[in-house]
């Protein structure tokens, strides 16, 4: 390495001979490459600690985990655990494709946004107009109570128990509920949980209502608009809409429960093809580029899309259900919601993130908007904590800068 004093030689020699504009750009082009050099070795340090926390909760005899760490739009950490299934015992990397669960609202909502960008769909439209055949009860439903969870849609899981209790099993693994059988259940309600706007609850059923929006709205299949609108363009060649039977996943994870001490491929249920609320597979590569499609504002300009991460107004008393409807660990930053979008953005490290949670899979993402730093974790077992486990390499980042 060139000492500071022969260093300080040569940007004399060099200021005499080639004038001073050329030696600012010497002097800018090497403290750049000294910078570069500087944060990928922090990075690679990040990346060893994070590694040696992680490393400890998956072999290559259990389902694990990917984990993604970005800062300003690079990779800091980028690694999987575990394997996919326990049949082949394939590791886990950064091309599992795993079911997001519920971190599919946030492109259910995109969906959603984009039509109403382009005059297909309004946000305080009713199900009433949308879906004729819909009781009275959604007159006063919009587009957007779904979008916030304020419509007060019953719960289609309890529609489910309560069609079986009264006649048998009707649904199962291989026989499971389809978007359109929810709809079905919720017209032949005669009214919500509660007036629209009044209260907030997260609802699985304003999701699935929501795919089915996007589909009558933009004359195609839920799957197929994702397709064309949004992982295609963003080049997400490994993120689907699973439809069993139609489409295949590459590089599937199956998920998994622990059963008094052993892991047992807990798949499929009755409720796991339904596709607005949850049905969305894809991989930590596929979910880099989406990270840079919201930073970037690829999809929707910054105007567009700051709905989605606008706080829902709640009357007084109706904020205490969002910290009731996540995990433990991401209670405290579930201060507000937006459009598919959890958000704590009072907080020292403004926040937006989601979670998902299913037969066999769990999931998070978390976006620290003002230090551009995002953590996404994706589960094949449901015995780990993927928000601990984001928040925990998220506050690794945030201490090293």
């Amino acid at each position: 390495m060139t000492s500071h004093a022969s260093s300080s030689l040569y940007f004399n020699f060099f200021l005499r001979s080639q004038g001073s504009r050329r030696a600012t750009w010497v002097v800018v082009i090497c403290f750049a490459t000294a910078c570069s050099t500087f944060a990928q070795s922090s990075s690679k340090e990040l990346c060893k600690q994070m590694d040696s926390t992680f490393s400890g909760i998956a072999s290559t005899d259990t389902p694990g985990f990917a984990v993604l760490v970005k800062k300003d739009g690079k990779m800091v950490c980028e690694k999987g655990y575990g394997v996919r299934d326990l049949r082949t015992k394939t590791a886990v990397d950064a091309q599992t494709d795993f079911r997001l669960a519920s971190f599919t609202k946030q492109f259910t909502a995109m969906a959603a946004m984009l039509l109403v960008h382009h005059g297909k769909l309004d946000y305080d439209e009713p199900l009433t107009e949308i879906f004729s055949e819909f009781p009275a009860y959604g007159k006063t439903i919009t587009v957007r109570n779904l979008l916030n969870h304020t419509g007060g849609l019953p719960d289609y899981e309890d529609l489910m128990d309560a069609a079986e209790k009264s006649t048998g099993q009707i649904w199962s693994s291989q026989r499971q509920i389809q978007d359109a059988g929810v709809l079905q259940l919720l017209e032949k309600e005669s009214q919500g949980k509660f007036a629209p706007g009044t209260k907030w609850e997260y609802s699985n059923s304003g999701y699935v209502v929501l795919g089915l929006i996007v589909a009558k709205s933009s004359g195609k299949l839920f799957g197929e608009f994702l397709q064309e609108r949004i992982f295609a363009p963003l080049k997400m060649t490994h993120t689907l809409v699973f439809e069993k039977g139609k489409n295949e996943i590459t590089n599937r994870a199956y998920g998994h429960a622990k059963k008094e001490n052993i892991f047992v491929e807990t798949d499929q249920s009755s409720t796991s093809a339904t596709q607005g609320d949850g049905g969305i597979y894809s991989n930590l590569e596929d979910l880099s580029k989406w990270d840079d499609a919201l930073r970037d504002h690829t999809l929707l300009s910054e105007k567009d899309f700051l709905p989605a991460i606008t706080p829902t107004q709640l009357l007084p008393g109706a904020e205490a259900k969002l910290a009731e409807d996540v995990p433990d660990s991401l209670r405290g930053h579930a201060t507000a919601y937006g459009f598919g979008w959890f958000l704590n953005l009072q907080d020292s490290h403004p926040l937006m993130w989601h979670y998902g949670d299913t037969m066999g899979f769990k999931s998070a993402i978390l976006r620290y908007t003002r230090d551009n730093v995002t953590v996404i974790v994706l589960c094949n077992r449901t015995d780990l904590d993927p928000g601990a486990l984001a928040v925990k390499a998220a506050q690794s980042v945030l201490s090293s800068h």
